[in-house]
């Protein structure tokens, strides 16, 4: 990435990725290029449940905008089919999700207002150089280092009802 008097210059194909479950988040902008006002992804989002669990910020606003694919969104009690061109912002305090239902991938850009997030998903996410390569498998040990990691950084993640 280049950052200079002209503004910020993320080529494509370019950016800090990391593996989160088996989705490939990498980042155009993260809040030191940016005085904390924000953080820009791009998220490829895995077929057949790839995605989000259910949570809230407490911090951040997140918005989003669906590049290629079909994702279905969750924002409180709404449930959303979201297609290439939708828009959709979700204020902190709101509980929402995304899934990918479909048999492709998904892509779509991930702003989080102010930034903060990307310090989350460097801690729990396993870095990458490439993004060709197969997301690795979620361990327990990791499923427990996310649980454990959301609320240092203002995420609660809502567990599945009982069943």
């Amino acid at each position: 990435m280049t950052i200079d008097a002209q503004g910020l210059i993320q080529p494509p194909g370019q950016g800090t990725s990391y593996w989160f479950d088996r989705d490939l988040y990498t980042f155009k902008a993260v809040g030191e290029d940016t005085g904390e006002a924000y953080a820009l992804c791009e998220v490829v989002v895995a077929p057949q449940g790839g995605g989000t669990p259910p949570h809230k910020h407490s911090r951040e606003n997140e918005s989003f905008y669906i590049q290629e694919g079909e994702l279905e969104f969750q924002l409180d009690e709404q449930i959303i089919v979201a297609t290439p061109g939708t828009f959709l912002h979700s204020p902190k305090g709101q509980l929402h999700r995304f899934t990918n239902t479909s048999s492709t991938p998904a892509k779509l850009l991930v702003w989080v207002t102010p930034a903060g997030f990307e310090k989350f998903i460097a801690e729990v996410g396993k870095a990458t150089n490439t993004q060709v390569s197969p997301a690795p498998s979620l361990s327990a040990a990791d499923l427990e280092k996310i649980l454990i990691t959301a609320p240092k950084y203002g995420i609660e993640i809502i567990p599945p009802p009982a069943a």
